[in-house]
């Protein structure tokens, strides 16, 4: 598996690179785990195709959807990261590229009123046209930080 590892906060990528350099085409995984950071839902269901064949797994559930609008607002932004949870920041991504299939992992840092917690989740996806049409996440779970 090609593997690539950047920060989250490296903007270079997300903004077109260096100056004089060629800029880093921006994958469907990334787009997706910065918008997830955001809690951008419309730059969520503009990623996600419409159907798309979406399953998870969560500590404890088993998810599956195949309408845009239902995996954004019923079960990523209505479940996993609801009103009371705030994502601070994307600690970090990586990204792969396997034969048929990418992937992106990314970490989150959350606050709602429980404290502070990493979230950390693995996603395999399909895209076509830049949108991805097939997804399959794994979660940690809330995982809560000392103090």
């Amino acid at each position: 598996m090609s593997q690539q590892q950047r920060s989250a906060t490296d903007g270079a990528a997300a903004e077109g690179g260096a100056a004089g350099s060629p800029a880093a085409p921006v994958t469907a995984g990334e787009r997706f785990a910065r918008a997830l950071a955001a809690k951008d839902r419309a730059a969520l269901r503009a990623l996600l195709a419409d159907p798309v064949d979406f399953q998870a797994l969560t500590p404890g559930r088993h998810w599956q959807a195949s309408e845009s609008g239902e995996v954004v607002d019923e079960i990523i932004l209505g479940r996993w990261f609801d009103p009371g949870d705030d994502i601070l920041r994307l600690e970090s991504f990586s990204e792969g590229l396997l034969p048929g299939r990418e992937h992106v992992s990314y970490l989150l840092r959350v606050r709602n009123a429980d404290g502070d917690h990493l979230v950390e989740q693995q996603a395999y996806y399909n895209s076509e046209a830049g949108r991805i049409t097939w997804m399959r996440v794994l979660c940690s779970g809330y995982r809560k930080l000392p103090g």
